[in-house]
């Protein structure tokens, strides 16, 4: 069957229509996209204001219509940290379900880290062993770490890109007290959690999924995405932590020239990368594998799953 998720990110509101039935591996068939970086939407009191509202609600029309174009049969439709966080949350599912019919599932945190983590363990298998999965989005950062398919452990930290540059980094380029004040901040958030992870043991295997490391690995070296999903991708430690003073010192215009680096993504560019530097610091991470598959596609998973226990397979 055909299959849509419908992903209300913290920056993006995205739409990804596969081609599943239990048992297979989903084959991506359309990606429909808008930027709205509810992350950066938020007033004061932490609401979503009425213009961030108005926009949603047509992206998630567009949305919507884009599914029936392309002839999806079952919509999965989820939220994040942006409208999870939302002091009017409930509201804006109301008016989101009112004028669409979407109803919108807000995923908590660690929902999120194990869906994450139930992606990247079908991709790279259960011979990848002990598993640390790292990703970073819009309004947070996720944890989760195991050896079978649900993690061991699973948390979230509001350290997503968006988020930190929207509440410490005002400047462009931002001030360098205010780096050095953003990077004391992740690390000890960061730091918090490390010992909850520390007594499974290490990991055999650390991957990260994400839009922000996939721009930082591309910038350290890595393939373009057009050469493909199944070209392995790295992103090493060294490399990052020489790329993040470069990165302070750019403008949103400058990091938006480099390799890989969207003009959408350029402004949260520093905050994610000094996030990814803190993680693999904290977790003692010489090198990270990037995996494609990350939330979305657990959402879909989990549903193949399900369809797969109703047929009795």
């Amino acid at each position: 069957m055909r299959l849509g998720v419908l992903d209300v990110g913290s920056n993006t509101v995205h739409l990804l229509v596969v081609d599943a039935h239990p048992g297979a591996r989903p084959l991506p068939a359309h990606s429909h996209k808008a930027e709205l970086r509810l992350a950066q939407l938020l007033d004061e009191a932490g609401a979503i204001g009425p213009e961030g509202v108005e926009k949603l609600v047509s992206v998630v029309k567009d949305a919507l219509q884009a599914a029936e174009d392309k002839g999806v049969e079952d919509l999965l439709p989820f939220a994040t940290s942006a409208v999870r966080e939302a002091s009017n949350a409930d509201d804006v599912l109301a008016r989101v379900q009112a004028e669409t019919g979407v109803e919108l599932q807000v995923l908590t945190g660690a929902e999120e880290a194990r869906l994450t983590f139930l992606a990247a363990r079908r991709w790279f298998g259960w011979s990848a062993g002990k598993l640390l999965v790292l990703d970073i989005g819009g309004g947070s950062l996720e944890i989760a770490y195991g050896i079978d398919e649900e993690p061991d452990a699973a948390v979230s930290l509001p350290l997503g890109a968006g988020r930190l540059t929207a509440g410490w980094l005002p400047g462009d380029p931002p001030d360098p007290d205010a780096v050095r004040a953003l990077r004391r901040h992740v690390r000890a958030q960061i730091a918090r959690t490390v010992g909850e992870f520390a007594r499974f043991g290490a990991p055999d295997h650390v991957v990260a999924t994400s839009k922000t490391f996939k721009q930082l690995a591309r910038l350290a070296g890595a393939a373009r995405s057009t050469e493909g999903l199944y070209v392995q991708r790295e992103l090493k430690r060294e490399s990052l932590e020489a790329w993040v003073p470069r990165l302070a010192g750019m403008t949103t215009d400058q990091r938006a020239e480099l390799p890989g680096v969207s003009e959408g993504r350029a402004n949260q560019l520093l905050a994610g990368a000094l996030v990814a530097e803190g993680a693999l610091d904290l977790f003692g991470v010489e090198t990270v594998d990037i995996c494609p598959w990350a939330l979305r596609e657990g959402v879909i998973l989990r549903r193949l799953d399900h369809m797969g226990s109703a047929q009795g397979l």
